[in-house]
Order: C-alpha cells, then sequence, then structure tokens
C-alpha cells in the first residue's frame, strides 16, 4: 500500500510542475525540403579550400525557448554520400586512405549538453562517432528564428561550425601539409516541430 501511495504521490506532484519546466519540443530536421546541409571545407595544400557536402542525413533534436538547457540533438551521417564535386577525389576521401566509408558508413553525432552563452547563442556538447573513434566535442550554434511557416507548421532553425583534427577520428594525415590536418564542420538546418 505504501508503495502505491507514493507512486500517486509522484504521478500528483508531476502533473503540478508548471508548463515552463515541461519537456522541451521534439523537432525533425527538414532533409525533405533540402532545409539543412552538413558540409565542410579543408585547406588543399596551402594553396585553396575544398568544399564538400554529405547529401544523406536525418537528425531530431528538442528545443524550449524558456528552458534552453534542456535542447539536444542527434543527428546520423551516410559517410558515403560525401560529394566535393569531383567524382575521382570523391573515390579517394571515401576509400581506406581516409573515411574508409567501406567499414565506417556512418557517423554520429549525439549531444550530452548545452550551455547558452548569450542571446539565441551557445555552445553545444556532444560526442561525435566518424571514422570508427568518438570523441567528444564542442560546437558554438546560433538561433536563426523560430515561428510558423505557410503550411501550417512551426519551425525552428539553426547553423553551427567547429574545427576538426583529423587525427583526433584515426585519420592518418602525415602525409599531407599541417594545414591540411584540420577541416572546418559546418551544420545548418531547420526542424519541423512534431
Amino acid at each position: 500500500m505504501l508503495k502505491k501511495t507514493a507512486f500517486a504521490t509522484a504521478i500528483a506532484a508531476a502533473a503540478l510542475v508548471p508548463l515552463s519546466q515541461a519537456q522541451a519540443a521534439d523537432y525533425q530536421i527538414d532533409t525533405e525540403g533540402q532545409h539543412a546541409f552538413v558540409q565542410f571545407k579543408i585547406n588543399h595544400l596551402g594553396f585553396s579550400y575544398i568544399l564538400g557536402t554529405f547529401e544523406e542525413f536525418d537528425g531530431q533534436f528538442s528545443y524550449d525557448a524558456d528552458d534552453v538547457d534542456a535542447s539536444s540533438v542527434e543527428m546520423e551521417v551516410q559517410v558515403s554520400s560525401l560529394n566535393t564535386n569531383h567524382a575521382e577525389r570523391d573515390r579517394h576521401f571515401l576509400s581506406s586512405d581516409f573515411l574508409n566509408a567501406s567499414e565506417y558508413p556512418t557517423a554520429t553525432f549525439t549531444s550530452t549538453g548545452f550551455e547558452s552563452t548569450g542571446e539565441n547563442e551557445g555552445v553545444v556538447t556532444g560526442d561525435l562517432t566518424l571514422h570508427g573513434e568518438t570523441k567528444e566535442i564542442e560546437m558554438p550554434v546560433t538561433l536563426m528564428g523560430e515561428g510558423d511557416d505557410p503550411w501550417g507548421n512551426y519551425r525552428a532553425g539553426f547553423e553551427g561550425s567547429t574545427m576538426l583534427t583529423l587525427g583526433d577520428f584515426g585519420i592518418d594525415m602525415s602525409d599531407f601539409p599541417e594545414s591540411m590536418h584540420e577541416l572546418e564542420l559546418y551544420v545548418t538546418f531547420e526542424g519541423i516541430r512534431q
């Protein structure tokens, strides 16, 4: 009887939690409408940059403007969808020399924390798994906007970028200039509230 009473008390207490403390709203990243991008930029031998994108990915995030510290995000990227507008280079990037997409077909990111750093700005911390290695990264992010769209949905959009050291993920860049040992990862997306 005591257990049932305690359980009932807990349910009643939960019902009294203010709405501002409720769980953040869930959003599905809008990849169907091509309103999301996972891109990168890497130096090419100190002369220029290679720009690329991963064309196939999926994800979701939770966000509540009244409780931004409860925000979270999860994404999964199909590594073989890499595109740098040069087929031979793409094949090389996807080979065992670099990403080894046949053995590690997906890259994932799961956030572990969020810290607000100002109005509409913060830093997401999480685990990035790439090339079979998982490392904690930080990515500064900006809320670009939120509100109703013309089709009856509610959307929120974010962008963020961070620098990745490829050696941290077991990708050997020792045969290349030091300027190529890092790349900039850039992510921007809209999500549709579910």
